[in-house]
């Protein structure tokens, strides 16, 4: 009976242990864990730092829902580009312009050397987003500090239900396609991508390659058939979804087709 009773609570501990881990992997859409970092601040003191940035989002960043309200991140948090579209919470608390409520940010660039590269993790904000984290009126004060002690934590994307859109890159042509994906709800980074075909078994899908930033690429060494589906997995949570043949029949390169899902 003792047995039989430890193997049952065995059992039970380990199904909320699992439970709990399934739990931490969830992204709250405000910062529940927060950790120290530097800050800086870039391009022009009201802007979206460059435009564009090594993501390759373009000028999207000074556009909503990105609003201007993003970062460069150091190498430890860009992670070579796979943490493109991750979203953080930002805030300070040292300066006396600091207001110490927290401001959500999305990554669009890297900023690989200086203190970006020195700092355990490093955020290179937009003049906006730096500017955001002081008390009203309080901006100028602020960006003049030039660098700070700052707290970050990692939280869900929310893109005010927008669904997940695909750019296709201008290089792209008949045997080659390459697409910059955006807005991605929720965790907001990828683990990989895949295309499908639709003249192809729908389970039959095709890696897709991370060419840089947020610009994944597949070269089939054949002409694709449109409408292409393409599918994404989550990095954070693991979650899969299907943007179904979201690329279609006609696609042109530069074009941009947005499709009717997303993770949230």
């Amino acid at each position: 009976m003792a047995t039989t009773t430890f193997s049952i609570a065995c059992l039970l501990l380990s199904f909320f242990s699992f439970a709990q881990l399934c739990f931490s992997l969830s992204l709250s859409t405000v910062g529940t864990s927060w950790s120290t970092a530097g800050a800086t601040w870039y391009g022009s003191p009201e802007g979206a730092g460059s435009d564009g940035g090594a993501c390759g989002y373009g000028d999207a960043v000074s556009q909503s829902p990105f609003s201007s309200l993003i970062t460069a991140a150091g190498p430890s948090l860009y992670r070579s580009g796979k943490e493109c579209g991750a979203c953080y919470q930002v805030k300070c608390t040292e300066n006396p312009a600091c207001s110490g409520k927290p401001v959500r940010v999305v990554i669009t660039d890297s900023c690989p050397g200086g203190p970006c590269a020195s700092d355990s993790a490093h955020f290179d904000l937009s003049g906006t987003a730096f500017g955001a984290m002081a008390k009203p009126g309080q901006e100028e004060h602020l960006r003049s500090a030039g660098v700070l002690n700052i707290h970050y934590a990692r939280v869900a994307c929310d893109y005010s239900g927008k669904t997940l859109t695909f750019h296709v890159d201008p290089g792209s042509n008949p045997n080659y396609i390459a697409v910059v994906i955006e807005f991605e709800e929720g965790d907001g980074d990828l683990a990989s991508v895949a295309l499908s075909e639709a003249s192809k078994d729908s389970t039959e899908w095709q890696a897709m390659q991370q060419s840089w930033g947020a610009v994944w690429k597949l070269d089939p060494g054949y002409k694709l058939q449109a409408p292409l589906s393409i599918q994404l997995k989550s990095q954070y949570s693991g979650k899969t979804l299907v943007a179904k043949n979201v690329i279609p029949e006609g696609w042109r390169p530069g074009g941009t087709y947005r499709s009717v899902v997303n993770f949230l």
